[in-house]
């Protein structure tokens, strides 16, 4: 039996009052989707809106490339994908054994408000599930909480830092900062330096730092289920 992991993406475009666009980050939805897919585990993905979820402009700068969103680019059966992506109200967490947040700013205005998504993350690290989260998408756990508690709290976790937020001038535009929620809820937050790839498992809950951690998340969300 092939593993089942869904992949929950952002339908926020708007930066703020920037009026620049924002979305999810391709490494982040790449370098875990050909790290798992590659080993056979079959993946889904939903958005709260469903069909084709908003790309991150700057994530497809030169300079953002690597070897996983090239091979992304020629690849139409993950683009069909991506064009048709479950409403996130439609999917339930018995159907999958896993699952995974992509991060980009974008999930920091929808999937952090987002009731759908709180209650699906309860359901799968109740059920004993691994949920995983990249760079800003540990900010979609800041309202989620179990018996009262954010579930962050006393748990290790890492996210976006603060001087990497502050490194691509975005520190006054976010509706908050990772780094500081995850602090505030209670988790026990630790980071190596900008930029670098790191991940933290604690139990069920994975959480890497930025967009180099992507691959990282998945390798350690792989050994979960």
């Amino acid at each position: 039996m092939s593993k089942k992991v869904l992949f929950v993406l952002t339908s926020h475009d708007e930066l703020g009052n920037t009026g620049l666009k924002t979305g999810f980050w391709t490494e982040e939805l790449a370098a875990p989707y050909y790290a798992l897919s590659d080993k056979g585990v079959e993946i889904t993905l939903a958005s709260p809106k469903g069909g084709q979820p908003p790309i991150d402009p700057k994530s497809e700068d030169p300079s953002a490339q690597t070897d996983a969103t090239r091979r992304m680019d020629d690849d139409q059966v993950l683009k069909d994908k991506l064009k048709n992506t479950h409403q996130l109200s439609e999917v339930k967490s018995e159907d999958f054994d896993a699952v995974f947040y992509p991060g980009g700013h974008g999930p920091l205005w929808d999937l952090a408000e987002d009731k759908v998504s709180q209650q699906l993350i309860v359901d799968f690290y109740t059920n004993d599930k691994p949920i995983a989260f990249v760079c800003h998408a540990p900010g979609v756990l800041k309202d989620v909480k179990i018996d009262g508690e954010y579930l962050v709290k006393d748990k290790n976790v890492t996210g976006f830092t603060n001087t990497e937020e502050e490194g691509v001038q975005l520190t006054d535009v976010v509706p908050f900062l990772v780094e500081d929620m995850l602090k505030k809820n209670g988790g026990v937050y630790s980071k190596i330096e900008d930029w670098s790839p790191y991940a933290i498992v604690d139990g069920r809950l994975i959480t890497g730092q930025n967009p180099a951690s992507s691959e990282k998340v998945a390798e350690e969300l792989l050994k979960l289920i």
